[in-house]
């Protein structure tokens, strides 16, 4: 009878671990499925498919469930398994010669670990890694005995959850019924770029993936062609100089000015010439053709700038500071270029914003500080500026002349204080009062030039 008994215990020991790990693995199978998917392999028509989707949308049912049937196996586990374990080994200790007493204390001890372990590993740990894993085939398996066991157990666990939801009110929280399926953009750039680096997408496609989803937390002075770039037309001259100005800077679009762009009246696109007939635009003026243009702030997040271009034909807006003064011009060629990277045509200039140039790179003073490190690795610290050519400016305290250097501190918040990441920053061009090409070398920390062996010479490499 005892022997029968044993055996009896180690079956239940073995059956109560398996519902140990069926519980486990619906509670990861299910919490790991997206809503999309469950829903889609559910038009099958397979009643497993069915099931999962049923359990899907009642999920935090579903994991009270789990959790209850959990704690019923483990607990039964521990309760039939501990005593009949150490029963078997208690013989072999006192063959050994221990005394009756420690020999029952050591047999105990024993079998609770070994009972552990066993519940732990195959109860729990197999099947999660199992969920995680495979849980479109792992849910298919599970959730039909997950349902008939949340449907049995229903009062408990309507018990247990409720009072788990009243305590979490009590300090403030509302629970929620259901796992949220919605991401946040900055949740699926994270989700791009794991893709990314583990192969399953390509790099071309997570970039513009990425950069669709940074989209809108851009602004408008992020976008928009700065003020000092733009080429005005002023109101009193003609349709012949709107050809002219066209041919010589290879732009399309010229605000209409009376003055400067503080006082634009509308603006004017290339194609208009072609509404005037040839003997008429030297003597038609500008300012009767000009047409209004849209105007934003500059604090205009990306996605409300498109919306805004879009609904007017010009495709164009000015965009004013906070003071109403004209800081610049956004035109849909700039907003696809912040999505799929520079597009040049035959008039753009064949210079590109970013080239190597040495074991540096040189960088066009107008490229934001985002892009810089994107393209170059050099990451700025926050400050009163929004391109590379601004931080420049900010370091020197002056307007440089072509050849000035400055040493930069690059932002490493895993790195020391004492020793940080620097680069030199030469300005090679200027364009007025403001820098128009720079280049960036990376130098390193100081502690790589104080001991050779670590590689710190070679800077591009690093740097990259």
């Amino acid at each position: 009878m005892s022997v029968w008994l044993t055996l009896l215990s180690l079956l239940a020991f073995v059956v109560l671990t398996l519902g140990t790990a069926l519980f486990v693995a619906a509670e990861f199978a299910l919490t790991a499925l997206e809503r999309s998917t469950v829903d889609a392999n559910a038009k099958s028509g397979d009643r497993n498919d069915l099931f999962v989707q049923r359990a899907h949308r009642t999920l935090s049912f579903q994991l009270s469930g789990a959790q209850l049937g959990i704690s019923i196996t483990t607990l039964a586990t521990g309760y039939l398994a501990e005593p009949v374990v150490a029963r078997l080994i208690e013989p072999g200790l006192h063959a050994l010669g221990l005394p009756v007493g420690a020999a029952s204390g050591i047999a105990l001890a024993l079998a609770l670990l070994i009972a552990t372990s066993v519940s732990m590993i195959f109860g729990e740990l197999v099947p999660k890694n199992l969920a995680v894993a495979r849980p479109v085939p792992t849910a298919r398996a599970v959730a039909g005995p997950q349902l008939v066991f949340s449907m049995l157990m229903k009062p408990a666990i309507i018990a247990t959850n409720g009072t788990a939801n009243w305590i979490l009110r009590r300090i403030g929280i509302e629970p929620a019924e259901e796992l949220r399926s919605a991401r946040s953009p900055q949740e699926l750039v994270s989700l791009v770029r794991n893709s990314a680096r583990h192969g399953s997408l390509d790099a071309v496609t997570a970039t513009l993936i990425d950069r669709s989803l940074r989209f809108g937390e851009l602004t408008a002075e992020e976008l928009m062609t700065p003020r000092s770039k733009i080429v005005v037309l002023q109101a009193d001259e003609t349709v012949a100089d709107l050809v002219a100005a066209a041919t010589e800077s290879g732009f399309s679009r010229f605000p209409i000015v009376e003055g400067d762009l503080d006082e634009t009246i509308g603006i004017v696109h290339v194609k208009q010439v072609f509404e005037i007939a040839p003997a008429d635009r030297k003597n038609t003026l500008l300012s009767s053709v000009a047409q209004p243009v849209a105007v934003v702030p500059s604090t205009l997040d990306g996605d409300a700038v498109m919306t805004q271009i879009r609904a007017n034909g010009l495709q164009t807006a000015l965009v004013v500071d906070e003071y109403g003064g004209t800081a610049g011009m956004v035109t849909v060629e700039d907003l696809i270029e912040e999505i799929v990277g520079d597009v040049r045509d035959e008039h753009d200039d064949e210079t590109p914003d970013v080239m190597i140039a040495g074991n540096g790179w040189q960088v066009s003073g107008l490229l934001r500080i985002d892009e810089v490190a994107a393209a170059t690795g050099y990451r700025a610290s926050e400050g009163e500026y929004d391109t590379i050519g601004g931080l420049i400016l900010q370091e020197l305290g002056h307007i440089p002349d072509a050849g000035e250097t400055v040493e930069l501190t690059a932002f490493d918040p895993d790195g020391s204080v004492d020793d940080p990441v620097r680069w030199l920053a030469t300005v090679v061009a200027m364009d007025g009062r403001r820098i128009d090409l720079l280049e960036l070398n990376y130098i390193g920390r100081r502690s790589e030039h104080q001991n050779p062996s670590d590689g710190g010479s070679d800077h591009a490499k690093k740097g990259r």
